[in-house]
Parts: structure tokens; sequence; C-alpha cells
């Protein structure tokens, strides 16, 4: 149970602060107003403290919307749009990414588009509020309680400017409260900016305990160490390379690999991958106090507010389009069909899909079939099967194939050992040769030796597919509502991270073998296990039932407003509708064509020299040589396979300088525009246009211009 108490408190960069608090008993997020206050009150020494609770605010705004998304994840290697464009200039690097933001009155697909002055605006506010805990903490009167206010307030002000030092660059650097509106800024150097990061976060790690004391959320000195460990790496990569040489690379990287092994000994790893993200059980429940989670975002069910937890949407391709009715969206379905993010063929392909795990506890491959949209006769005579292959509710409705290249059972886009295949408006023969059923919608990853996934979606055009297999990370069966937001925290920071930047700081330090040897010890974790059902699958719609696994049951679970119907076409509850479309089973041995095991499975590394077959695909395809560039693009595949769709991609390409190279060749999207420019994301030209000189008269453009990204 959480027991941080909660205050909300927003403060915009050099604007007087006013803020509104609350709090609770037992819930981090229970943002009932009861009163508000004057900057007076941050004179006192519960105003302070309130004010250091108030900060784990401002995470919050990173999920709210489709910013979550699209700057972060978007126009990268590992995910693409589907057929929804809302956020698509991000995905594709197209005029309409520039200092504007892109609304439709100048090209957005509709008003919902990521401004570019978002991030910038909500991580100033964040900032602001630092500042104020920093410069008043003296008036909290207990000594320990003051060290680890202060302690959240560098932590908070040095995770904002690290995210604005990721996507701008240099940026401005406000660091101590201001007083009334100030329009007088200098934009400070990508060095100044990251120093100003490291110095926040060394501060945070000196004063932060060690134990979660406000409870489940609480930053602590391992979430301290985890960013300083990230951002001491980031000043000795490719992006700092134009300055960097001034600061020893073993002194930074002994340094982060001293930070890492440190998290790694106190925060260890899940046994298993599925209690991260498949084995949510409700709110507030045991997988989200995992150890291994340094830094989540807290929501609750009682949560209120700007900023809530949006991120089920947008990972699920869009079955109640395409599926021709048999599978119906609804909150017994954890995620919602909005079909955002949509895996690059490389997101799919660089996994080893028989012996790695976190492919099978990641996509969702089984959807149930939830509600008969044709009579049995129908079905019979217009696909070529016979009475008894017909499926019914709770048989498979939708199904993705996550094959090899290689796999010569697919002839081409429709014709299988297994009859044709396709989506469910399409009349196909596919039968399941496990279940001996019709599936309405099958689509393999490959056949014929070609990639077909993207080739079945409704409108035909493969680079606005409808159709893809998704993730799971964000489902939530806790919904009361079909569009209600989400109840789950959402992680943003957690061990098994750690070793991966353990790693790259060891390749950079030349111990390419102890990389290895790093990264072995994670992949152990996705090994499956001798005895392990390799077909079991779950995911966090469990949390809708407690019979299926959750806390408790859902309070809709038995309302008829959604749209399955059985074959008489009479509506089914809720609680009948999840228990057709939840299928705690996936495609493994479909997918894979190996005989059925329960035996361990090896990932185990033995030479740095000589990498998994699919990670040298990719190195080839890239044209990587030697073995530093080599290993830190196998790193940067680990991330894919450990970290997939966790918020951090398009950094992480931007920090190593493999952004443009690698959406070039894997998201065909994003191949035809990105360029060096857009290591860099454009400064708002919001911002810029309320820049004044010291005398109030404004900058003139050209000054404007000079405090731009190049290429904007």
């Amino acid at each position: 149970m959480k027991n941080l108490k909660y205050t909300l408190f927003t403060a915009a960069l050099s604007v007087a602060m006013t803020a509104s608090f609350s709090s609770c008993s037992d819930s981090f997020l229970d943002e009932k107003n009861k009163s508000s206050y004057t900057t007076d009150y941050f004179k006192t020494s519960q105003g302070i403290q309130d004010l250091a609770t108030a900060l784990y605010g401002n995470i919050r705004w990173h999920f709210g919307y489709e910013w979550a998304y699209g700057i972060t994840l978007y126009g990268t290697d590992e995910f693409t749009n589907g057929s929804d464009l809302t956020a698509e200039p991000w995905n594709t690097y197209d005029s309409r990414l520039n200092p504007l933001d892109c609304t439709t009155a100048n090209g957005a697909a509709n008003n919902n588009c990521p401004g570019v002055s978002a991030l910038w605006d909500q991580m100033y506010y964040g900032i602001a509020s630092a500042n104020q805990v920093i410069a008043s903490a003296d008036y909290v009167t207990d000594a320990e309680v003051r060290e680890k206010c202060l302690g959240e307030a560098y932590f908070l002000r040095g995770y904002n400017y690290y995210r604005l030092f990721a996507q701008y660059g240099g940026v401005v650097l406000q660091t101590q409260v201001t007083e009334g509106v100030v329009r007088t800024f200098t934009r400070a150097s990508a060095e100044e900016t990251l120093n100003q990061v490291i110095d926040d976060l060394q501060n945070a790690y000196d004063k932060l305990p060690t134990d979660r004391w406000r409870g489940t959320g609480t930053w602590t000195k391992y979430t301290a160490a985890h960013f300083l460990a990230k951002a001491l790496l980031y000043r000795q990569s490719e992006r700092c390379s134009d300055w960097n040489s001034s600061y020893p690379a073993d002194a930074d990287l002994k340094k982060a690999i001293t930070l890492c092994d440190e998290v790694i000994s106190k925060c260890p790893l899940e046994s298993d991958y599925n209690n991260l993200y498949a084995k949510w059980t409700g709110i507030d429940c045991k997988a989200e106090e995992s150890n291994e989670i340094l830094m989540s975002c807290q929501h609750t069910s009682s949560a209120t507010g700007r900023f809530g937890n949006r991120t089920y949407n947008y990972f699920n391709p869009q079955f109640s389009n395409f599926s021709g009715g048999w599978t119906q969206r609804g909150q017994y379905i954890g995620g919602m069909d909005f079909q955002r993010c949509r895996p690059t063929e490389y997101a799919y392909a660089i996994f080893d899909n028989v012996n790695d795990s976190r492919m099978w506890k990641t996509f969702k491959t089984v959807y149930g079939l939830n509600n008969i949209a044709s009579k049995a006769d129908d079905v019979v005579a217009t696909n070529g099967i016979t009475a008894d292959q017909v499926p019914t509710l709770g048989d498979q409705g939708i199904i993705f194939i996550l094959n090899k290249k290689s796999d010569n059972r697919f002839k081409d886009a429709t014709n299988s050992d297994y009859g044709t295949v396709g989506r469910g408006g399409i009349a196909h023969s596919f039968v399941n040769p496990e279940t001996n059923k019709w599936v309405p919608n099958v689509f393999p990853i490959y056949a014929g030796g070609q990639y077909v996934l993207n080739t079945y979606g409704v409108s035909g055009n493969p680079a606005q597919s409808n159709v893809f297999c998704g993730i799971n990370k964000t489902d939530d069966g806790s919904r009361t509502a079909e569009k209600g937001d989400a109840h789950r925290d959402v992680i943003m920071a957690r061990t098994g991270e750690t070793y991966l930047i353990k790693a790259e700081a060891q390749v950079r330090s030349g111990n390419f073998q102890d990389a290895i040897s790093t990264i072995n010890q994670l992949r152990a974790r996705a090994e499956w296990k001798n005895g392990e059902d390799r077909e079991y699958y779950t995911d966090g719609s469990m949390a809708f039932l407690k019979s299926a696994g959750g806390d408790e049951d859902n309070s809709t679970a038995l309302s008829t407003l959604g749209k399955c119907k059985d074959a008489n076409g009479t509506k089914i509850n809720n609680t009948e509708a999840f228990k057709a479309s939840f299928l705690q089973k996936n495609t493994y041995y479909l997918s894979t064509g190996i005989e059925r095991t329960t035996d361990a499975s090896s990932l185990q590394i033995s030479s740095y020299s000589s990498l998994p077959a699919e990670d040298e695909a990719i190195l080839s395809a890239m044209g990587v040589n030697g073995d530093k560039d080599r290993l830190i693009n196998f790193i940067l595949n680990e991330r894919t396979r450990e970290c997939l769709g966790e918020w951090n991609r398009w950094e992480e390409l931007s920090r190593t300088k493999t952004l443009v190279q690698r959406a070039k060749l894997f998201n065909p999207e994003a191949a035809a525009n990105i360029a060096d420019k857009h290591l860099l994301r454009p400064i708002p030209q919001t911002f810029l246009d309320q820049l004044q000189h010291e005398d109030g008269t404004n900058l003139s453009d050209e000054e404007k211009a000079a405090m731009q990204n190049p290429g904007y």
C-alpha cells in the first residue's frame, strides 16, 4: 500500500508560484484540493516538506498524453506509426517537425500532435519547484528530513535537466528562484548543461537515503546512482565527442561502473521477466513494489488531475477495425487499440524467438474471439472449412506468428502449410493445427523469405498499417471505462537497464569480455528455465478478474454495455467477454516450429568476437566494424530485447549518434527525411519569441536564430 503523502504542485519558469495541496493517509496520488497557498507558505518547515513531496507530481506529465511515445519512441529503429497519424511528424521527421508546435492549422492530423514546446515547458515547471525547495530548505528544522527533501529536489532538477539535455542539447540553466516575470535568459552550452545534470545528481546521491521512506515510488540513493551513472556515460558518448576530451574517460567510466555495481547489488533483478510488467494484478499491487524498480510514476484509482496514465492506448494494433468483428475492444482487454506504436521488422527480428523468453513475455500474440461476427454456415461456405472447424467464443480470434525469415511453412503473404492467411474481412482457410479451429485473423511476420506483417492492414499501405503484434508493458485490466485513465504505475528506470549502462561503460573502457559477462548475467534471466511452460502468456489484463489472478473483480464486470454477442446475437457481459478475450497462451510453437519442450534454454555468449546470429545480421546490415563499435551496437540491440517500449530509445540512439543510420535502415517511414540535425530537437519558438534584452527590447530574428539548434 502506498503511504507517500502527495501534494500536487506546478510552477512555471520565471512566473510567481502558487500551489494547491492535499494529503491523505495511504495514497501517493490523492489529489483532492483542500486549500491554496501563496509563496509565504514555502517559508515554513511544513510548506517546504509538502513542496518536496509535490515534486513527484511533475513526472506524471511524461505519461499523460501522446508525447509519452512521440518524443521517446517514434522515429527510431524500434517503432514506427500505425495508420493513426496523430504524432506522425515525430516519426517521419518531415517539415512539420520544426520550432513551431504542430497543430491542425499547420499540418497536424488532429489536435493531439505532441508540441515541441511540451517537454521544455513541463521540465521547467519541475525545475522551478525544485529550486524553491533548495533555496528554502533551511526552513525545515529536522536535519534528517531537510537532507531528504534536498536530495529529492536535486534529483528532480538533475533528472529534468537530463531530459532537456538529451532532447535539446544546451538549454537555459536556471538554478535560482526567480521573482516575477523574467524574459532575459542565456542558453548554456551542452557541456555546461550536462555538467549541471551531473552536479545535481551527485548531490542527490549524497543526500538521498537508501530506503523508500515515503513508500512505493520514493526516489532513493539508488535512483540517483542509476541516473548519475547514465549521465557520466553520456559525457563519454559520441554526442559529446566535440568537447569531452577534458574529462578523463577512465574516471567517468570507472565511477559509472562503481555506481552500477552498487545498484545491482542492492536492487537485484526480478527472477522472472514476467514479474516486471506482465503479472500486474491491480492497483498498488505487489509487482509495483519490486526492488528492481528504481523510479516509477505513481498512479492510483483515486488520482485525478491533468495527467493521468494514458499509455495503455498506444501499443495495441487496431483489432476492432481489422478483425472482421470477431474481437471487440473494452476495458476487459488491458489495452486500447489506438495503434500508435507499430514495431518495426527490426524489433521482431532482433530476438532469438526460440531461446529468449523476453519475446514471449513482451509481445501479445493471441487475442480471444469475444464476438460471433458471422453465422457458422456462412463461415464454412466463405472460408472453405468444415463445420467442426468453426470457432466459438473463447477460441482464438487473432494470432500473430513471430517466425523467422527462413521459415518455409509460409510460402507467400497468403499461403501456408495450414491454409491461406489474412484478416477477418478477407476469406481464408487457415486452421490452427494445435486446435483444429479456423482462426479469423492470422498474421505471420515472414512469408516466402519476405517481411509481410506490414502488408495486412485495412488501408493496404505498408507505411500506415493497423496490423501488427504489439507489446504488453502498459496493459491495465483495472480500468473502469473503455477510455478511462489507467491505474498502474509507469516504470521509468530499473536495474535491468543498469546492467546495460555498466556493460557499455565497460566497452568504452576497453574491457570487452567483462562487458559480455555483465550482459550474460542479464540474459540469464531471459533464458527459459527447466520445466517452464513456453506457451504460457499473461499481461495486465489479468487485473480485471480475481479468478484470472487479479487482486479483485472489476466494478464493471457484469456490465453489458459492450458490443460482444454470442451465436444467438445476445449481448454477453464484461466477465464473459473477458474470459473469451484473455487467453493466457502465446503462439510459441506455431511460430518456431520446434518440438514441445520444457528444457532450459541458453542465451550465454562465450566471446565478444562471436555474437548471436540476430546481432551479426544487424551489424552486417549496418556495416559496423571494430570491436568497440560492434559491441556498442550489440548493447543497443540488447536494450531492445530488454527494454522495448520503455520510453528512452530516441535518447539512447541520439546519445550514441546511431539514430540516423538505424532509422534509415530499420524504419522505412523515417528513412526519407531523417538527417544529422535530428540528433537534437528544435528549441521551441514559443520560448524564443518571449525572450527580451535587459532593456526590455525583443530579440531580433538573427539573435533568435543564433539560439536555435542547427538546421531548424
